[in-house]
């Protein structure tokens, strides 16, 4: 089974034991986090597809680090006018392990 989740304004599909990194979470390593904005969810014999998102569904990950990117570089310069400008920058993440993906049966009408 896998789902779709949107965490940091970005979407991710995860399965169980993934590891993924995110965008960075205020969450302490070792933490759960638990994720309600499924937006689709995949079974061997059906998919659910949210409107926008899937009732019922939810991931668990474990925070397994907190860190840093590589760092990017920006280096800008103006041809023949001895303009130079260097910037660097590293973006924080957070590294997820993908717990369980539950789902919660739909009443029928």
């Amino acid at each position: 089974m896998y789902a779709v989740i949107e965490t940091g304004g970005k979407q991710y599909r995860v399965e169980e034991g993934d590891v993924i990194s995110v965008e960075k979470l205020d969450e302490e390593v070792g933490a759960n986090v638990s994720f309600k904005e499924v937006l689709v969810v995949g079974k061997p014999n059906e998919t659910l597809v949210g409107t926008p998102y899937v009732e019922g569904a939810t991931v668990k990950a474990e925070v397994v680090e907190n860190g840093k990117a590589k760092k990017v570089v920006i280096f800008k310069y103006k041809a023949k006018k001895d303009s130079r400008k260097k910037q660097g920058h590293r973006q924080p993440y957070t590294k997820l392990q993908i717990k369980a993906i539950a789902v919660k049966a739909a009443k029928a009408e």
